[in-house]
């Protein structure tokens, strides 16, 4: 199993693929034994990419202290060390994107170009929904909760025209097969908390690689007015809006194909 020891940690990661150096930072919950994911998509055909399983999470370690999104920014950092990247393309998508931008903030030297996929700067710029206020909501319920703010066609007019398809987006976003692990209701617990206190609106200004802002129309977790107000904020930041809710990168088909093309720019 690769891990690296990573500030005290042992971070699990995986990396596949040729080409530039790609780090691809998940989001809430992420978990690389969930299947299909990142690693089954064009990126790796393109990129020599690493991804793990952040602080808290998967199969990395699950201390129960309190985290900062500039621990899971170091996190980051530490992991590219660990490859022997100096630096790397980064594509961070949702709480990730929050990571990214800690990660280009803190180090900028360690960014090559950037993507920052339906994710939000907090602050005064604007944050994305609030998971911590419901984590009392578990299975079926959360699913039934989130699905019309993932993506705000589903409705409840959609859901009852459609109501086969929505049992199954049911069904699916209600799983949690690693919901017993030992450790495993702290670490995400933590992640939430230090998703909570995310902001770098009053730093954006900083950030000097060139930047993707890659949007879904139809996402209530991370709006695009959120989006273009990160996208005004970041000096030559570019703007590109998908056809798909917060999950996006597998409801339009453009979508991560475009997000390589703007990485691969000279």
């Amino acid at each position: 199993m690769p891990v690296a020891q990573v500030n005290g940690l042992n971070l699990y990661y995986e990396r596949a693929g040729s080409g530039p150096p790609l780090l691809f930072i998940s989001g809430t919950g992420g978990d690389l034994r969930n299947k299909p994911n990142q690693f089954d998509g064009p990126l790796p055909r393109r990129f020599d990419m690493a991804s793990h399983d952040q602080r808290g999470l998967g199969q990395s370690d699950k201390p129960d202290v309190a985290y900062s999104m500039a621990d899971y920014a170091d996190d980051a950092a530490g992991l590219m060390d660990h490859l022997g990247w100096d630096s790397a393309h980064v594509i961070g998508v949702s709480f990730g994107g929050m990571v990214a931008q800690e990660l280009v903030l803190r180090h900028p030297q360690r960014v090559r170009r950037l993507v920052l996929a339906c994710t939000s700067p907090g602050g005064e710029g604007g944050s994305s929904f609030p998971f911590h206020e419901i984590e009392h909501l578990r299975g079926e319920a959360r699913a039934r909760h989130m699905i019309p703010i993932s993506d705000t066609r589903r409705d409840a007019a959609w859901a009852a025209a459609n109501p086969d398809q929505y049992e199954k987006l049911v069904a699916l976003a209600a799983a949690e097969p690693f919901a017993d692990e030992p450790g495993r209701a702290a670490g995400a617990w933590r992640q939430l908390e230090a998703r909570a206190q995310h902001d770098t609106w009053a730093r954006l200004p900083k950030i000097a690689c060139p930047v993707l802002i890659a949007a879904g129309r139809y996402d209530g977790i991370a709006p695009l007015e959120t989006q273009q107000r990160m996208a005004e904020r970041i000096p030559g930041a570019r703007l590109q809006v998908f056809e798909g809710g917060h999950l996006f990168m597998i409801q339009d088909r453009t979508a991560t194909s475009a997000m390589a093309d703007f990485l691969l720019e000279s």
